[in-house]
């Protein structure tokens, strides 16, 4: 068989290993942002799609059905978002005779809008929350929801990953929230239908993971719990779902298994909950009608590969339904995203320089040194999952293999990952859907507001030696302002800082630090307040760092207590901009960019 993923990042790369496993020849499309990508570079082939925007190129069905056409393949796994869920992308799959690794259209058109789901779960006496089925207009839903009861959630009935829904905890908010709520809708999805449902408060997200052969036997994998998110995308997840008592978790088990059966589901989907532990009952959410992001704790639970899976499914190969897997110890992933959570989940882009991850954990990534991360797409860089015999030894293999993940040139969200994997509330199983919104980034870090004129890293001797492969020398042009700089505050003297160019830099400081400004005259300032150059200053937490331009000469240096912690490249941290590499993303410092500093010096 020879199988074309239509997709990009880790699940593109996560597929095409698995399909390698199998000796499957593939194929890979990408766009022009993709080129380089590890994808294009795994498969057999790769086929270009378009510019970088989705919409012209991983959202062009047709451009991907005629790609499969163009390379003779037999079937075609789409992933994870894009057109996974596309019922009309997978009947023209079919109708050109290429087989979708994945669930029929019809599967996907039955639970791809929440009010046809939630039909499909009532006729399958699956478990509800109160609600309503499509409103015509905001007078019906304000009486609907006097019904109900507030806290009520008003939803796109074609919405997901967090998209076209508003809590309201009144009729004056669900009024206000209406039209908002379905021009996004209408702007997102295919419809701008919405339903309410009740609010739980204290909730937590439970789902449980199904495969079907298409023929109505389906099999539940065990559940997962996915609370710790932000903006109702999961962040942590893990197998199985804990603290859940024994009659719930065997109704959620039973529940998705009747739901996927009363339709003949076929392949992989997940079956979510909202569990309130405080009435201990759990209602149906939705079905997921594809291979989740999370998948990778259901597997190391349960020893299975869902990818394998799905791809010998759509070659007719049911084997898999002879025996069920059971359930041995406890999985929890980690999602790493390029993202700031310290600035509302930013996102963050950039030329990836240094890209570390633990051996002694699964990691699906598709970054390394050199990969360029854009805003184009979803930010995940990769997904770190750890096993134990039990919860608690899972986490503590997280936290383990968190405090060995390093990713540079990007801003992450790896230290908030690290808080919650070392959460009292999260370890103790009593968090829920907004846990992590309490969980700070709580680790050192510098941010840039203002970048100058020509702000760089640089570091003493530099970088030298390698003019015979085209490298010319980096590093400061006042060496010996960088070097006195860092003596003062007692580092070694070749520490990393910074070089500012004409105009100087305005830094914000998350924890006290010690720093010193040298080379040309200027002003330099804390919190409004003028201090000496060529002097150890303290910067208190949450100050504000601001050096102006040059009075005479044209290079400044800042230098921090520890120096500045970016990775070397060939021997040095010292940037040389026209070659793009080196210091921070091989690049000048922009406003929105966060710096490290590096471990203090031993006195």
């Amino acid at each position: 068989m020879r199988l074309l993923v239509a997709n990009r990042g880790e699940i593109a790369v996560r597929i095409l290993r698995t399909a390698r496993e199998l000796g499957l020849e593939t194929v890979a499309v990408y766009s022009d942002a993709d080129r380089l990508a590890p994808h294009v570079r795994l498969a057999d082939r790769a086929v270009r799609l378009g510019p970088a925007p989705a919409a012209e190129s991983y959202l062009r069905a047709g451009a991907i059905v005629q790609a499969a056409l163009d390379t003779s393949c037999d079937a075609i796994h789409p992933g994870y978002g894009f057109l996974s869920e596309d019922a009309a992308f997978a009947r023209a799959c079919e109708d050109a005779g290429i087989a979708f690794a994945g669930p029929s259209p019809e599967h996907l058109e039955v639970f791809g809008s929440k009010h046809t789901a939630r039909e499909a779960a009532i006729a399958a006496g699956v478990p509800l929350l109160a609600g309503t089925g499509l409103l015509s207009d905001v007078d019906e839903a304000l009486a609907r929801a006097a019904d109900i009861g507030y806290p009520v959630m008003l939803k796109a009935t074609g919405g997901g990953g967090g998209i076209g829904m508003r809590a309201c905890a009144s009729a004056d908010e669900l009024r206000a929230a209406w039209d908002t709520v379905r021009s996004v809708a209408a702007k997102s999805f295919a419809s701008s239908g919405v339903f309410l449902e009740r609010l739980v408060t204290r909730a937590r997200h439970v789902e449980v993971q199904v495969f079907g052969d298409g023929l109505g036997e389906v099999m539940a994998l065990g559940t997962r719990d996915c609370s710790l998110q932000r903006r109702n995308q999961k962040v942590v997840e893990e197998c199985p779902a804990p603290d859940l008592p024994g009659a719930v978790r065997k109704q959620l088990g039973d529940s998705a298994v009747a739901l996927c059966s009363s339709v003949r589901y076929r392949s992989a989907g997940t079956v979510e909950y909202v569990y309130d532990p405080d009435r201990g009952e759990a209602a149906f959410l939705e079905v997921n009608t594809r291979l989740q992001v999370e998948h990778p704790v259901t597997e190391a639970v349960y020893g299975v590969d869902l990818v394998a899976w799905m791809l010998r499914l759509a070659q007719g190969d049911r084997a898999m339904f002879r025996a069920t897997p059971v359930a041995r110890g406890h999985a929890v992933e980690a999602r790493v995203y390029a993202e700031d959570p310290n600035a509302g989940h930013r996102p963050s882009s950039g030329l990836v320089t240094r890209a570390d991850f633990p051996a002694g954990a699964r990691v699906d990534t598709w970054v390394g040194p050199g990969t360029t991360v854009t805003t184009h797409y979803d930010p995940l860089l990769a997904k770190v999952i750890c096993t134990g015999t039990d919860r608690a030894a899972a986490l503590a293999n997280l936290r383990e293999a968190l405090a060995g993940t390093r990713v540079d040139g990007v801003r992450t969200n790896l230290g908030q990952l690290r808080a919650a994997a070392a959460d009292a509330t999260f370890g103790s199983a009593a968090h829920d859907t907004s846990t992590l919104d309490g969980i700070e980034d709580t680790e050192p870090q510098i941010d840039v507001v203002r970048g100058g004129t020509m702000t760089t890293v640089q570091d003493w001797p530099g970088r030298t030696g390698f003019w015979h492969v085209g490298v010319p020398p980096s590093g400061p042009m006042d060496d010996l302002s960088l070097r006195l700089g860092n003596l003062a505050l007692g580092n070694p003297e070749g520490a990393p800082g910074l070089e500012c160019t004409v105009d100087g830099v305005t830094l914000r400081f998350s924890h006290a630090a010690m720093v010193c400004v040298t080379g040309a005259p200027t002003t330099v300032l804390v919190d409004g307040a003028e201090v000496p150059l060529w002097t150890p200053v303290e910067v208190p937490a949450g100050a504000t760092l601001d050096v102006r331009a040059c009075t005479a000469g044209l290079r400044s240096y800042v230098l921090v207590r520890g120096g500045v912690d970016v990775p070397e490249f060939l021997g040095s941290a010292a940037t040389f901009t026209l070659g793009g590499f080196g210091g921070h993303g091989g690049r000048a410092l922009a406003a929105g960019d966060v710096l490290r500093p590096g471990p203090e010096p031993a006195d």
